[in-house]
């Protein structure tokens, strides 16, 4: 079965080449936010299977945004996306209820293998 994907992130670019790597290998993007605040909106909306959260965005970030969708739905799937591989901010997400953490740029299997890893 398709599992349904929510994609997080401020640049379209990147949210372009998510997409393209989960559709390729069978997933369903079923929607894209360009922030944190439009991300909770989005995710009460959908109810999709995983989020893909990026943690630097204007408005809300990411780890704001996961600590939203974690008090609405404490089963929520999230893996957090960042191009800074800060120590404290992947603290901070796993202790958030993250269930992974992959750093950009990114390699198609090693989103392949996290997303597979949270969702089958």
């Amino acid at each position: 079965m398709a599992k349904n994907i929510l994609i997080c992130d401020d640049a379209a670019f990147m949210r372009m080449m998510i997409k393209d790597i989960l559709s390729k290998n069978g997933y369903t993007v079923v929607g894209e936010a360009e922030n944190g605040a439009k991300a909770v909106e989005k995710y009460g909306e959908l109810k999709p299977d995983l989020v893909l959260m990026d943690i630097t965005m204007p408005e809300m970030d990411g780890i704001q945004a996961l600590k939203k969708i974690k008090e609405a739905d404490a089963g929520a799937s999230v893996i957090m996306c960042s191009a800074m591989g800060q120590q404290a901010m992947v603290i901070e997400s796993i202790q958030s209820g993250a269930k992974d953490f992959i750093v950009k740029p990114f390699q198609a299997d090693r989103v392949l293998e996290a997303v597979r890893k949270v969702v089958g």
